[in-house]
């Protein structure tokens, strides 16, 4: 048996390899539903690995950043599956949770675009995906492994990125039919993410770094309920309205200020 503490302070015994989607199971079937990812000992990683030792812990929901982190990195993943659907061929860099939603880095194949009339579909392949229910699969491979996989699917950024990495550090996560370099950590399954929206389209160079190839960024966000995704939309037209209102103001006042003076 294993003792585990929880952020109360209270020490609970479980046996060795409990997830911590077994231990929110052991607290209530609501925690079960709305639990996504766990904190072991400072690190945060899947409801679904095994915790063998002693240790403090703490379950995160969609009230903890910790919680949305899993969520809009599992639903960054889940649209690079969607999109390599319709464009076999990309290329996919970095595709980290951020403040509000996620975005992913690709290369599209040559003469292809994405453009916002593309949208619709992917999202719609998105949301197909989701409701598969397929589970985010954890798997810890050697550097040379992964330098092979993706040398055989032709990602170079990925190559670039397990080049940096030390050896006995690198793992991959599959949901579906996407593969991904990732240390996560990831939600249990796509069934989760019941909301999604692309939000934009802008360019960026890989790595930050002018000298490099500028790639394609998609910028999107996922919810676990349409009402938030909902709510989130209406709060970003009133912001628009209000940008607009406020650069209507500055333009009369400009034009005011012009005409002083002018008799």
């Amino acid at each position: 048996m294993i003792k585990l503490t929880f952020p109360d302070k209270t020490i609970k015994e479980f046996k060795s390899g409990v997830t911590g989607l077994e231990i929110a199971q052991s607290i209530s079937g609501k925690l079960a539903k709305e639990a996504l990812a766990i904190t072991v000992n400072n690190e945060t990683i899947d409801l679904t690995r095994s915790i063998t030792g002693d240790a403090h812990i703490k379950l995160h929901t969609w009230d903890d950043d910790e919680g949305k982190h899993a969520f809009w990195h599992s639903s960054a993943h889940l649209m690079a599956e969607a999109i390599e659907y319709f464009y076999q061929g990309t290329k996919f860099g970095i595709g980290p949770a951020i403040e509000n939603g996620f975005y992913y880095d690709i290369e599209l194949p040559e003469g292809q675009i994405i453009s916002e009339k593309d949208f619709p579909k992917i999202e719609k392949k998105f949301l197909e995906l989701a409701r598969n229910k397929n589970q985010y699969l954890r798997q810890e491979i050697s550097k040379k492994e992964a330098l092979n996989y993706f040398a055989k699917k032709g990602d170079n950024y990925k190559i670039e990125l397990i080049s940096d990495l030390a050896d006995g550090t690198i793992s991959l996560y599959t949901q579906g039919n996407f593969t991904d370099l990732c240390r996560g950590p990831h939600l249990p399954h796509t069934g989760y993410i019941k909301a999604f929206k692309l939000l934009n389209i802008a360019g960026a160079y890989w790595r930050g770094n002018e000298k490099n190839k500028q790639l394609t960024r998609i910028y999107a966000i996922s919810f676990p309920k349409q009402k938030l995704l909902n709510e989130y939309l209406l709060l970003l037209e009133e912001a628009k309205k209000r940008d607009h209102r406020k650069l209507g103001k500055e333009l009369e006042l400009f034009t005011f200020s012009q005409k002083v003076g002018l008799g």
